[in-house]
């Protein structure tokens, strides 16, 4: 299995994930002019990532900004994550947001509060 990686662009976040690993990150900025189209390539890749997953799956989020339309992508991918999680991998989602960015971390609760696997809050001084 190779690694997945997209370089980021000022509409898009940088996305790497490694399969040795299992170590997932998403940067930067998502609106993308389509959304669906921008992330199913990584939940192609989770799900063939499932079916050998590592013991631990760590992903960390660290997102200045996304539009309604990635927000319903992140939730398909951390659904993904979910079944990885509930299919015996120990998958933490670390939640990066910056110390002033109240919409931020009440998106990482939100999610948290839907998706059913471990969360951490982490803020960052920018």
């Amino acid at each position: 299995m190779d690694n997945y990686k997209i370089e980021g662009s000022p509409k898009t976040p940088s996305i790497t994930f490694d399969l040795g690993t299992g170590v997932l990150e998403i940067k930067g900025r998502s609106i993308p002019e389509n959304s669906i189209e921008f992330y199913k390539p990584l939940v192609d890749s989770l799900d063939k990532y499932s079916s050998s997953s590592k013991p631990a799956t760590t992903v960390n989020v660290q997102l200045e900004y996304f539009n309604t339309s990635s927000s319903k992508c992140i939730l398909d991918v951390f659904k993904k994550l979910e079944s990885i999680h509930k299919g015996g991998s120990a998958v933490t989602i670390n939640w990066h947001y910056e110390e002033d960015d109240e919409d931020m971390l009440e998106a990482g609760e939100d999610y948290q509060a839907i998706i059913n696997v471990p969360f951490k809050m982490v803020m960052v001084n920018e």
